[in-house]
Formats: structure tokens, C-alpha cells, sequence
């Protein structure tokens, strides 16, 4: 279901469960949006005994890894893209959401903030500049 490239299998050494499984379970947890219990369920049903704790941590650990992987792979954005921000609530807290959309409407980045100041917005446009940069030289 999930290829591994070569250059991902070393940071799967030293766990006991097959690197494609691990990432079967991280996806769903963050496509679905399912409990650590629905997820432990799930492997006990695939006959592996593996404890909600230990998804939580493989979550915490790989999802970084998945997003470098995704925007290595993302498609090039256009020169020629709009800055957003809006105010949204999540978990029953508002924040702030800063988003840079291209002139297709496909998301550049977003970055989420409990505040919305100058260092906020700058921190936003220095880490979006670094995306745009490293897209355009792709």
C-alpha cells in the first residue's frame, strides 16, 4: 500500500512493527481523525498488540517526517501568490491562521498563531519565503 523509499528506512530501525504498517496507522490517524483507542482497536483487529501510547509516539515522531516528504513532492507554486489571515476556532480556542494561497487557490503554506502581532506575520513571511525559494529552484 505505502512504498518506502531507501532513504526513509533508517528512521524505521529499531522499531518492532514493518515501516509500512507504522505509516498506514499515522495516515489514518491524521486523515481521519481517529482516537489512540480506535487506532489500537484497529491493530489488535490486524493481529498486532500495539498500545495506544506507542501510536501516539510513533504519531509524534513520523508526521514530521511525512510533511518533509510532501513538500518535497508538492507541486511548484506560481510566482504570483495572496496572503491570507483569518481568525478561526479550533478546539475551542480561537486563533489565528495565516495562509498564502497562488493565483490557482492552492494552499502555499499556513501558519497558525494564538496572537496576531508583527513577530507572527514576519515569522509567517520568513518561513514562506524559504518554501517559495526552495519550490522555484525545484
Amino acid at each position: 500500500m505505502f512504498s518506502i523509499t531507501p532513504r526513509l528506512l533508517p528512521y524505521f530501525k529499531g522499531f518492532c512493527s514493518s515501516p509500512e504498517l507504522i505509516l498506514l496507522f499515522v495516515y489514518m490517524k491524521c486523515r481521519f481523525s481517529l482516537s489512540y483507542r480506535d487506532l489500537e482497536e484497529m491493530m489488535h483487529i490486524r493481529g498486532a498488540k500495539i498500545d495506544h501510547s506507542t501510536l501516539q509516539r510513533w504519531v509524534i515522531k513520523f508526521v514530521p517526517l511525512i510533511d518533509q516528504e510532501v513538500r518535497r513532492r508538492k507541486r511548484p507554486v506560481s510566482s504570483s501568490w495572496r496572503m491570507d489571515e483569518t481568525y478561526v476556532k479550533m478546539n475551542g480556542k480561537w486563533i489565528y491562521l495565516y495562509r498564502a494561497v497562488d493565483r490557482y487557490g492552492d494552499t502555499v503554506d499556513f501558519f497558525l498563531s494564538e496572537s496576531r502581532d508583527k513577530s507572527a506575520a514576519l515569522y509567517f513571511f520568513h518561513r514562506l519565503s524559504a518554501v517559495i525559494i526552495f519550490l522555484l529552484k525545484w
